[in-house]
């Protein structure tokens, strides 16, 4: 070893993962609160799930003409869009210009007949996973049903193969693993917002928590795997 240095511990390393927020320039784009990193963080519940994808399902249903079941290949086959957009987690990591590529959502609903009293959404994912989510929310240009990231495929632990990314939402809004949507009249709380998380989160209005905060260390996203 090189006298004068020392090899980095994985501690170390994550240190350098933070970028002070000074530049005025990037100031409008970080929500109060966050921390920038140039990695990106691995955080969810459960296991990651295995898929054969000649049997994996995008099942649709609720306040809709008709349920569909999709198969992968029938989504890959839909127009592909590419966003570059910012990401925010309620953890505290934000994370600038991530790429992503996959269906608009507005352009997968031209393929579905939605009611008009289905205004709300339930995204189901694996393992045992839902968030809740207004149907408006998901009419942005930068919303995708998302099968690639920064150019190649999703890896097994940032939601292989399909996942939403809601980019205006903190991102536990964006569920990984997906395998069902539902359409509602009514809105209902998912799992993180059944358990204290605000309903809304939005990260620029800081909207963590439903009611006081939850006991969340700042540095907790620091101690998780990250690629």
């Amino acid at each position: 070893m090189t006298e004068g240095k020392k090899k980095l511990t994985k501690a170390d390393r994550i240190k350098q993962m933070r970028v002070p927020v000074v530049d005025g320039a990037l100031a409008h784009r970080v929500p109060a609160g966050q921390v920038l990193t140039e990695r990106f963080p691995i955080l969810h519940e459960g296991e990651v799930p295995e898929y054969n994808l000649d049997e994996w399902t995008l099942r649709v249903f609720g306040a809709v003409g008709e349920e569909r079941i999709f198969r992968f290949k029938e989504l890959q086959a839909l127009p592909q869009t590419q966003v570059l957009v910012d990401i925010h987690c309620v953890t505290r990591w934000s994370k600038l210009d991530t790429a992503w590529e996959g269906v608009r959502f507005r352009d997968f609903l031209e393929h579905m007949n939605i009611k008009p009293e289905g205004r709300f959404v339930m995204l189901y994912a694996d393992q045992d996973y839902e968030t809740n989510i207004a149907l408006d929310d998901l009419l942005g240009d930068d919303i995708l049903l998302a099968m690639k990231y920064d150019g190649e495929p999703l890896s097994p632990k940032h939601g292989w193969p399909l996942r939403l990314v809601i980019p205006h939402r903190y991102f536990w809004k964006s569920a990984k693993w997906l395998r069902g949507i539902e359409f509602m009249k009514e809105d209902r709380e998912g799992f993180w917002e059944r358990n204290g998380f605000h309903n809304e989160a939005d990260p620029f209005r800081e909207e963590r928590f439903s009611g006081e905060a939850l006991p969340i260390p700042e540095d907790e996203w620091e101690k998780k795997e990250f690629d």
